[in-house]
């Protein structure tokens, strides 16, 4: 690029060849006169150095976008915090951009959101195929793909199409403004000896140079040459103007006008709080001052060339500072992500032998995982070790949940085949009319299902629809059987509060044998009657009490009577063939005995302490009382026992 500060003379003294040779050793005469101010002041030297380094850096940048007129429009697309991103709203991103950018502009992002959906979707393909291979499979049957994967192919496919499209086309007109470009140039040094009014050629050189701004992007790697030869020619032509000082001058001071407002806008920037906003709009104001506005007179042009130049350097140690602090707030992310990794690998290696801690512990790796993502960039240097310490913990844990899974399955399996056998049961008995054995046997299979754990979820809703459906099949007949019972019940009832009044006008003979056996008829009378409803069941105790009347009127003696109202209760329980509760009053009646055994031992143990007493004391009466008083129970329950046995 020619600097501002090194635009040659145009004095009228300076004729055209003159005026070429200027331009061909003007960097050396400049670097001659800097030498001579640098060996007075080193230090300005030095700035100079570090100014000229800023802009050498920033051209760089105007030459690179060269070929792109839309360069610019690149850097106006708010880039997004793409590594936080899930792969779904990656995708969605992406197809934003594709739909409503020009597809020149938006490569950065592109290559971003890239990057970040094949670590992303990298992460999860490695996690399901553990999965798979921990489930008994074939590392080379693996297959997997989801929605999101499919999509994002189908959008970065059209991406590259239009991509592709775009510089095919731009290839054919980089090729052609070009050379619309040297056919200008060409113009432009037909104007030095054309001869015609002055003010015609002036004309004709301000067209040339409107064409010239019109031109349209070259190829980058032609673009300083072109520049170059077309800024020589143009400085020719001002030379040509000697003759003609009024149209010069006029332009130098056009020319004066637009630097110092390039100078304004400029230093302005050192204001604006982006320093890469700041950054691109100085590099726009490079590419004016470059290329659509002309010189300004020889001794104005080094001072305002440094002013630019300083306006520059201020820009750029702006962002130089910015970059620096980017790098410290990469080592603090990078200090974020690796405490992260550390807290996944803790979680990893945690000793988890149940399926809801495993849970928690699913939705504290998720989170984990989340948090990583969120933050944000570390160094370049470190990012692929700190994304495959990231994948590695993330493995881990997912290896040692796998392998509590496919334990837990082969328990499931297990349960499994233990509920699909409580399923056949119920669906074996849900027809039975055998209300006495089958209930307790469906209840008990209702509690079994209780206690088995779980089944695999793919068999979970159907077997439990087909055992609840039989269960429900047959309480619902139960009920219903009940229900039709009640209405005889409750006629039982009327019929045994009318039998209990007739009892109370019962008149005996004196006999006691034969009132003995009336009784006993009205029993079995009794118990020919049938069941009463269950909230009215304490009729028995009121039809008891009036036997234990009756038998203390006959004289009868307390153990034959219990006997008498006993056996009626057990002859009942016989008839409904319930072993079960049969079963449940030998028990009762065999801990009866044992109860009352033992309160007989600790009586007569207690004797002993009055050994020497007399058997007239109160309390060794009291003692033998009770010790009498629990003999004729435990004969009384002895007599039970003998009777079930014979049941």
């Amino acid at each position: 690029m020619l600097d501002e500060k090194n635009d040659p003379t145009t004095s009228d003294d300076t004729n055209a060849v003159e005026k070429k040779e200027e331009v061909t050793s003007k960097t050396e005469e400049l670097t001659t006169d800097t030498k001579e101010t640098q060996a007075e002041d080193t230090t300005v030297e030095e700035v100079q150095a570090e100014t000229q380094e800023a802009v050498n850096e920033l051209e760089e940048t105007v030459a690179e976008d060269s070929e792109d007129e839309s360069a610019t429009k690149r850097h106006e697309i708010p880039v997004l915090d793409y590594h936080s991103m899930s792969m779904e709203n990656l995708v969605k991103e992406f197809g934003k951009l594709v739909k409503n950018e020009k597809i020149q502009v938006i490569k950065d992002h592109v290559d971003q959101i890239k990057t970040e959906f094949n670590q992303k979707y990298g992460e999860l393909i490695e996690q399901k195929k553990e999965e798979f291979i921990a489930d008994g499979g074939n590392i080379i049957d693996f297959r997997y793909t989801t929605v999101v994967k499919t999509d994002f192919n189908s959008i970065y496919n059209e991406y590259k199409e239009k991509r592709n499209a775009y510089y095919k086309n731009l290839e054919q007109d980089l090729k052609q403004n070009l050379a619309n470009r040297l056919t200008i140039i060409e113009e432009l040094k037909g104007l030095i000896n054309v001869e015609e009014n002055i003010n015609t050629t002036y004309k004709h050189f301000k067209s040339l140079q409107e064409q010239w701004r019109n031109a349209g992007p070259i190829p980058r790697g032609e673009y300083n040459n072109v520049w170059r030869t077309y800024h020589h020619h143009i400085e020719r032509f001002y030379d040509f103007l000697h003759l003609n000082r009024d149209l010069r001058d006029l332009d130098f001071k056009r020319n004066l006008e637009e630097k110092e407002q390039i100078i304004a806008q400029a230093e302005a920037l050192a204001e604006e709080a982006d320093a890469n906003k700041a950054f691109r709009k100085l590099q726009s104001l490079h590419k004016i001052w470059k290329e659509e506005v002309g010189p300004v007179a020889k001794e104005l042009r080094e001072d305002i060339w440094q002013r630019f130049s300083n306006a520059t350097k201020v820009i750029h140690d702006k962002r130089q500072e910015y970059l620096k602090n980017i790098d410290a707030i990469y080592e603090q992310n990078l200090i974020k992500k690796q405490e992260i990794i550390s807290n996944i690998m803790q979680v990893a290696n945690e000793k988890v032998s149940s399926h809801n801690v495993w849970q928690k512990k699913i939705k504290e790796i998720e989170a984990l995982r989340e948090a990583f993502f969120n933050a944000g960039k570390v160094p370049l240097k470190v990012n692929e070790d700190t994304w495959a310490a990231f994948k590695e913990a993330v493995r881990t844990f997912n290896r040692n949940k796998n392998a509590f899974y496919k334990d837990l399955k082969k328990d499931q399996q297990s349960n499994l085949n233990k509920k699909l056998d409580l399923v056949k049961t119920a669906q074996a008995h849900k027809d039975s009319e055998d209300w006495e054995m089958t209930t307790p046997i469906m209840k008990k299979i209702q509690s079994e299902w209780k206690r088995i754990g779980h089944v695999p979820r793919k068999h979970s809703d159907r077997i439990w629809k087909e055992f609840k459906d039989a269960c429900n099949h047959y309480f619902d007949r139960l009920h219903a059987s009940k229900n039709k019972a009640s209405e005889q019940e409750i006629a039982n009832l009327e019929t045994k509060n009318v039998f209990l009044e007739k009892m109370n006008a019962l008149e005996f003979s004196g006999d006691k044998e034969a009132d003995l056996e009336v009784v006993k008829q009205h029993i079995d009378e009794w118990k020919g009657i049938g069941r009463v409803p269950y909230n009215k069941k304490n009729i028995e105790d009121t039809f008891n009490k009036r036997l234990d009347g009756i038998f203390k009127k006959l004289g009868v003696d307390p153990t034959e009577a219990e006997m008498i109202k006993y056996s009626n209760k057990m002859s009942a329980l016989s008839e409904s063939k319930d072993h079960r509760k049969i079963e449940n009053e030998r028990n009762f009646v065999r801990k009866k005995i044992t109860e009352i055994t033992g309160k007989m031992h600790q009586l007569e143990n207690n004797l002993q302490f009055f050994a020497n007493s007399n058997s007239e004391n109160p309390l060794v009466k009291d003692v033998h009382k009770n010790i009498e008083k629990h003999r004729k129970e435990l004969d009384i329950w002895k007599a039970k026992l003998k009777h079930l046995k014979e049941i």
